[in-house]
């Protein structure tokens, strides 16, 4: 090699190493300092604790499916099935698989699960509305909140589950309502997680 071409190929390895350097660990390492710094929570996970265990995260729904809790959105994520690894099964929230159903309008297995789910909310509070969040799965899969007319539905149910009387877990439910952010980004929302926790710790009776 000469030292024509060495003289070529110099800056370009240089260009190479240093901006590995910079892109690939100090702009990651400085990026990850200033998050735990600033944005300790976020930066883990927004993990929930409760008494010294995580049970869960902000940001991932979890399935209840007891009427003494708010319920979350459905969930169309799968996992494998332990008895046939080469096939799936329903896992809702399942965090390692994120995504939807896949299923479009026209789809009747889409159209007779709404249906049924439909029908089972309509049973447990008749003459009310049922919200479309509850019988509809977001893109994810993965999905934490609710919106308050979700929350509010099943406030009846939990309440009887309990012998709680309505207006006190009413009450909870709109102590839980987010607004958007800066008051304009995003729809106003219920945390299922944080709600069904404040539940649990109200004082019976």
């Amino acid at each position: 090699m000469t030292s024509r071409m060495i003289s070529h190929l110099r800056p370009a390895l240089v260009m190479i190493v240093g901006m590995t350097l910079i892109t690939g660990l100090a702009y990651p390492l400085a990026m990850t300092g200033i998050a735990q710094l600033v944005f300790p929570s976020q930066a883990n996970g927004s993990l929930i604790e409760q008494d010294g265990k995580v049970i869960g995260s902000a940001l991932i729904g979890q399935s209840f499916t007891s009427p003494r809790y708010f319920h979350g959105r459905p969930s169309a994520t799968t996992g494998t099935d332990p008895k046939d690894p080469s096939k799936t099964i329903p896992v809702p929230y399942n965090a390692a698989n994120s995504g939807g159903s896949n299923l479009g309008p026209t789809s009747q297995a889409l159209i007779d699960r709404v249906k049924g789910d439909a029908a089972t909310l309509q049973a447990e509070n008749p003459g009310t509305p049922v919200p479309v969040d509850l019988v509809t799965t977001s893109a994810s899969g993965l999905d934490p909140d609710i919106s308050p007319a979700a929350a509010l539905f099943q406030v009846p149910r939990v309440a009887h589950a309990r012998n709680l009387p309505e207006d006190r877990v009413r009450a909870l439910v709109e102590q839980h309502i987010s607004g958007r952010f800066l008051g304009l980004i995003g729809e106003p929302r219920v945390n299922v997680l944080a709600l069904n926790r404040a539940l649990d710790a109200l004082p019976p009776g």
